[in-house]
């Protein structure tokens, strides 16, 4: 594998994020419909998509993970989507987090991806416990991450808007029962 990636599946190349990855960013944070089961659901500015570059290098530089682009590797030269482990908020655990272009959808690579940021986070970073959060009415999102080798948990009430998630758990081998 090349020094500068980070992982590699059959079809996919994965690397850190660069300076020059903002227009890939927005083509895929920046479409609406691709955002409408993340976070707020509403699409990125160009400059939001430039702002989370600088976070992705402090994540980097702090955990030795973050998001990392995703290049398939038919078209190594295209960044066609993003993965990566992160802490939202600064929580304790770390999260699997995803998104590909539109047109990249309905091929398994988002579950490819996913299998392979949790052996990179285990191997690589000694993660024991990866958890994924995803609106209980993304089925899709839902078949991914039960693909890639997560467990269902619980269903969870934010106490401030009263919104749910599904709550998804992966233990690494050998780490004991994944609780809810």
């Amino acid at each position: 594998m090349e020094n500068n990636f980070v992982f590699e599946t059959p079809r996919l190349r994965a690397r850190r994020i660069e300076p020059g990855d903002v227009d890939a960013l927005h083509a895929v944070y920046g479409d609406a419909e691709a955002m409408r089961w993340v976070g707020d659901g509403q699409a990125l500015s160009r400059e939001g998509c430039e702002a989370w570059v600088g976070v992705s290098q402090r994540n980097y530089a702090m955990r030795g993970y973050g998001m990392f682009a995703l290049l398939a590797r038919a078209e190594p030269a295209e960044v066609i989507g993003f993965a990566g482990l992160v802490h939202p908020g600064g929580q304790a655990e770390a999260e699997i987090k995803y998104a590909l272009r539109r047109a990249h959808w309905g091929r398994g690579l988002a579950s490819e991806a996913a299998a392979a940021l949790l052996s990179h986070g285990a191997q690589v970073h000694g993660l024991r416990r990866i958890i994924a959060t995803v609106d209980p009415e993304n089925l899709a999102s839902q078949r991914v991450l039960l693909k890639a080798g997560l467990q269902r948990g619980e269903l969870r009430r934010d106490p401030e808007d009263g919104s749910l998630t599904q709550y998804f758990v992966w233990q690494a081998p050998g780490a004991g029962p994944a609780p809810g």
